[in-house]
This record gives structure tokens, sequence and C-alpha cells, in this order.
């Protein structure tokens, strides 16, 4: 039996925690009164100690790591994400697949979504590609576009963001039809995300999709997404999307 429990990657987070870093953090995941991280309460565990403390704790129970999401300790809920990350890669390997497996942590993970506990642009980013992405690679996906209709902006982040999975297997499809669905969001956060996504289209699977997108949108687009989306064009092409 696996013994291992949430109060023990609690306390495996406490032991590196830093206090001056977890006034940082907090300022910079914009914990502040109207900020979009308001309230997020924050250890001081940077990302590369967080993870090494998930990879021992790559065998927790679901049950454990529903406990770090329903933590208000961001980084609790980061460490939760990493394992089930874990959990899912593992049963998604050719010898040790488990669909029942698989479906059940995607449904956990969707569990925390709607309830808010994936509630930061690095939350969103550390699990979306690596959870729901590739569950929906070989099914249908219009729960993205429930997600990206959504008035939750981490929701319609997530259904950004899993489509990083897509892109990586060289379909851009949905990526472009859900970026057109959000192209009035001027939120900063979905405004990067939808410009990263077109980004990774134009470098990961044909210029050319990225290019005729930008064609047909590109004044239409937020300029922080235009900025993100003609990043690794060249300098004459960037500008005269840029000056639509």
């Amino acid at each position: 039996m696996n013994s291992a429990t949430a109060e023990a990657v609690r306390a495996a987070l406490a032991e590196v925690a830093d206090p001056e870093d977890a006034r940082n953090l907090g300022r910079f995941f914009k914990t502040g009164p109207g900020e979009y991280g308001e309230g997020d309460v924050f250890l001081g565990v940077r990302v590369p100690a967080t993870r090494a403390v998930a990879k021992r704790f790559a065998e927790l129970p679901l049950d454990e790591i529903d406990a770090l999401l329903d933590s208000e300790v961001h980084e609790h809920r980061l460490a939760g994400l990493v394992i089930l990350n874990a959990r899912f890669a593992r049963a998604a390997k050719p010898r040790t697949r488990d669909v029942d497996a698989q479906a059940e942590i995607v449904r956990r993970y969707l569990d925390a979504v709607y309830r808010g506990r994936v509630n930061n642009w690095d939350l969103v980013d550390v699990s979306a590609e690596h959870v729901l992405g590739p569950w929906l690679l070989d099914r249908p996906r219009d729960l993205l576009f429930e997600l990206a209709r959504s008035d939750s902006l981490w929701e319609r982040r997530v259904a950004l963001l899993a489509t990083f999975a897509f892109i990586k297997a060289g379909d851009a499809s949905t990526t472009l039809a859900l970026a057109e669905e959000l192209l009035a969001d001027r939120r900063d956060l979905i405004q990067k995300a939808v410009g990263w996504m077109l980004r990774e289209v134009g470098k990961r699977v044909d210029r050319a999709l990225l290019t005729g997108f930008l064609d047909t949108h590109a004044a239409a687009l937020g300029r922080t997404a235009l900025s993100y989306a003609t990043e690794h064009l060249d300098p004459a092409e960037r500008a005269a999307y840029r000056a639509r």
C-alpha cells in the first residue's frame, strides 16, 4: 500500500521554503487586491525545488493529490499538478497503458479546473498540455470550445494551452480555431496565450498556417498577441503585420 500523503508533501515543501522568496513570488504572480492572483498564498519555494519534491512523491494516491489541489498554498497546488502529470504520463505509456486511470486523472483535473484550483498562469501552463491535451489528441475536442467560452480567465487559458499537445503532434487546427474564438479577449494572459500558441504553430507545424491566420486576423489581434505570434518572423514581415 502507498503510504505517501499530502501532509508529507506539504512538510517537504516547507523544509525548502524561503520567506523572502514568498514575498517576491506574491508580487510576481499578482496577488494584490484586484490583481489576477488576488489572495493566493506562497510559501516561497522555487519551481525547481517544487519539482524535486513532486518527483519524490510521483506515486502519491489521487485522493492525496486532490488534497494538495484544495490547498490555499500555491506551491501545494503546483506540486499536486506536477504529480498528476506524472501519474497521467505513466498511465499513457505503452507498457503501463491504463485508459481507465487516464480518464480518472482527467476527471479529477477538470474538477480542479472548474473549482478554481488551477488558478494562475503557471498552474495552467504546467498541466493543461500534459493532462488534458494528450487525452484529447484522438478524442472529440468540443470540451475545449466550452472552456474557451467560459467567463473564467483560467478555463480559457486551459483550453488554449491544452492544444500545445496537438501542436507538438503536428495538428494546428484546434489551436487556430480557438485563437479565432478568442480574438476579442483583450485580457493580458489570454493575449499572451493566443500569441504564444500561434507562434508555436508557425514554428512546429507550418509557417504558412501562421501567416495565413495573420493575413486574415492580424488587424483584429491585440498588440500583445500579435507581438508574440510574429516573434520568429523576419523583421520586415513582422513589421508589416504589426502595422495593420
